[in-house]
């Protein structure tokens, strides 16, 4: 089977780009699953319910989340309700929505599972304990996993890559915007890569605009950050896992914006 996940989709000029290029993609290289990771898809932080069933509409199975899922209240009014919305499964109990959402394919389901990472991010449970808890329940049901991995640090990710190699089909990472180029199977059987990248303004910083930017670094002051406009960028991953043994073959970056120009 084939994964098409689309990284972190950055306000309207990210939103632009999966509804222009999502379908092209599906074109293209006849996934049979795509995830899209949208918690910074509203304005540059959090995600409305409009968006999430746009989204869908574009041709996305599952859309995952991260630490700004709860930026826009009205998630609260729906997450519960939305099947194919997944948020970090290592909030704490009692948290609203879900953590590991399963699709089906075939004659068996794919499992999507949503982690945070603890190193500069906000002190949540631990994903490496999380993880043992999800595996464990998708097991009973499927083969293919795949985790979203929604970190800051590089050495955490990967320290979770490793973790569960051979437990998972893959691990990706999101939240940092700028696609590595890291990607590889690892050893047992799992495909990793430390961040798909940002789906979004191609010249901005990490999206937003860069005279906000400058001037927070410049002078060390509180500023407003708002979605660059402009030229606009999409950063994906095509991960190929065998369907028998959820292992993964292969996982290759894909990158589309004015220097690299998409083919059908």
């Amino acid at each position: 089977m084939k994964i098409l996940f689309v990284g972190d989709v950055v306000g309207s000029p990210g939103r632009e780009m999966i509804e222009d290029y999502l379908p092209r993609l599906k074109q293209k290289f006849s996934p049979n699953i795509m995830i899209v990771n949208g918690e910074n898809a509203a304005h540059g932080k959090g995600i409305t319910e409009k968006i999430y069933r746009g989204f869908l509409n574009s041709g996305a199975h599952v859309v995952t989340l991260g630490n700004h899922a709860w930026d826009k209240r009205e998630i609260f009014d729906f997450i519960d309700n939305a099947k194919q919305l997944v948020r970090p499964a290592n909030f704490p109990e009692g948290t609203p929505g879900k953590g590991l959402v399963f699709y089906p394919y075939r004659n068996t389901e794919v499992a999507v599972i949503n982690l945070q990472g603890r190193t500069f991010l906000p002190p949540i449970d631990c994903p490496f304990k999380k993880i043992d808890e999800l595996i464990e329940e998708a097991r009973k049901r499927t083969s293919l996993i795949f985790v979203d991995f929604h970190g800051e640090a590089t050495s955490e990710k990967q320290a979770l890559g490793w973790y569960v190699d051979g437990r998972v089909s893959a691990v990706v990472g999101t939240h940092t915007h700028v696609q590595t180029a890291d990607n590889r199977v690892l050893p047992k059987g799992t495909a990793y890569i430390s961040d798909v990248g940002m789906t979004g303004p191609y010249d901005g910083i990490l999206g937003m605009s860069r005279e906000a930017v400058l001037r927070r670094f410049q002078t060390a002051l509180p500023v407003r950050f708002e979605v660059e406009e402009g030229r606009k960028q999409l950063s994906a991953v095509l991960i190929d896992i065998e369907d028998k043994t959820g292992k993964a073959k292969k996982i290759e970056r894909i990158l589309i914006n004015d220097d690299h120009p998409f083919f059908v």
